[in-house]
């Protein structure tokens, strides 16, 4: 390869490299609108971990799955309204109960998130009926008619209600509703308590209605967030709930970087001693590796776990692993009696199938992994596969580019493999 083009994938190494320090910088730069930062997972955040157990004795075995996952969409929905992030919400099974697992990061008071997951929120309308005994009976409107739900203030009142706007279907069955019930009370149910009565004065054809109640502003808020985030198709109760300190979390990160960088400084201590200054260009390839992958983890973003940082490490391994094949291959080429750059060059060709057919073999498994688990084995997956991708990119163009830079100068000499 001419020099010329050498240089010009020089210049895109330390482009990229300087990109990748500034957005591992701490406090890096506000490039996409908002602060690009590392999300921690639960055991490192701290946070609560909750277990839910579903009530599915009145539904089909059949039908179990379905409604898990009905389940979780509905707690998703709510958890994202209350602005909880990288919350982790997943199906297990304790015996033969079904249930469903929910890691909130960063939550240290979850009494009001434990609350609205738990809430059933189910919106009734009834109309009068002399001969029911709460004086009401079920009409075919209900909250799964609802398009939207917002929080409002009474004019006149300045109290908090919840103005709700009902779909097609809905807005049909609310005015025929209202047309049929003028002068009589419609009342408004929830969760089989009945909230506010009010008397139809005039059809309403615009299928919008207010929720009123003697809300306090939270209370209407939290109204609004379970009736847009739907009512949950069966019951369930909390069964275990568990409290994971920041203490404990840091404590964790610190242990981690710790044994991270014993772990970088034997592997660069090792690589010099032995191989000199290919090693030494090997451990400066190692340590753009390390910038771009945590870069990427902060842009993406992956929400780092212990297992994600066993997964970056165990990554690490394989891309040291990689510069020692592509040495040793130069070693052999060398002992031929072959120049400097045709042993590299040859060294590199020939290594290339081995590092080629492992890291696929590994990215396999991390795919297989990734999409037949959960939690923190997904996250332990996706850090390895990232990392095994960028270590072929270090190792195969990187190192190979720092090596091809030295040949034909006078450092060349101290290239040799022995």
């Amino acid at each position: 390869m001419k020099r010329r083009n050498l240089w010009i994938i020089l210049f895109i190494i330390v482009a990229i490299t300087v990109l990748a320090g500034l957005i591992d910088w701490p406090k890096g730069p506000n490039i996409i609108g908002k602060e690009i930062k590392v999300h921690e997972g639960l055991d490192l955040q701290g946070g609560t971990h909750l277990v839910y157990e579903l009530d599915t004795g009145k539904i089909g075995k059949g039908d179990i799955n379905t409604a898990t996952q009905s389940v979780i969409n509905v707690i998703d929905r709510r958890i994202n309204a209350l602005g909880v992030s990288e919350p982790t919400i997943q199906s297990a099974k304790i015996g033969d109960k079904a249930t469903v697992i929910v890691e909130l990061p960063g939550v240290s008071d979850v009494n009001e998130a434990m609350n609205l997951i738990g809430k059933t929120a189910q919106l009734k309308f009834l109309e009068q009926d002399e001969t029911s005994p709460t004086g009401f009976k079920e009409t075919a409107l209900t909250g799964a008619n609802l398009k939207r739900a917002q929080v409002e203030f009474d004019k006149s009142t300045s109290e908090p209600q919840v103005a709700i706007q009902f779909d097609g279907d809905g807005t049909k069955l609310f005015a025929d509703l209202t047309t049929k019930n003028l002068q009589k009370p419609i009342a408004i149910e929830l969760d089989s308590e009945i909230i506010s009565a009010p008397t139809v004065q005039t059809a309403i054809e615009n299928g919008q209605a207010v929720i009123t109640g003697k809300f306090s502003v939270d209370e209407a808020k939290k109204l609004a967030i379970q009736l847009n985030a739907g009512a949950l198709p069966v019951p369930i109760s909390l069964i275990e709930q568990r409290n994971i300190g920041a203490t404990l979390g840091s404590e964790s990160v610190k242990k981690s970087l710790v044994a991270g960088l014993v772990g970088l400084i034997l592997i660069a201590i090792f690589m010099i001693a032995y191989y000199k200054i290919p090693g030494l260009l090997a451990t400066l390839a190692l340590a753009i590796y390390a910038l771009v992958v945590l870069a990427i983890f902060k842009i993406i973003p992956v929400t780092l776990s212990l297992a994600g940082i066993a997964g970056f490490i165990l990554s690490v391994g394989m891309a040291v692993d990689a510069n020692i094949l592509i040495f040793e291959r130069s070693k052999e080429e060398m002992a031929k009696g072959k120049t400097i750059g045709l042993s590299i060059e040859e060294g590199f060709t020939r290594a290339w199938s081995s590092i080629r057919d492992s890291n696929f073999s590994s990215l396999i498994t991390a795919a297989i992994l990734y999409y037949s688990t959960s939690g923190l084995v997904r996250g332990f997956a996706v850090t390895l596969a990232i990392g095994i991708l960028i270590s072929m990119f270090t190792a195969i163009t990187v190192s190979r580019t720092f090596l091809r830079l030295l040949v034909g100068t006078r450092l060349e000499k101290y290239l040799v493999i022995k």
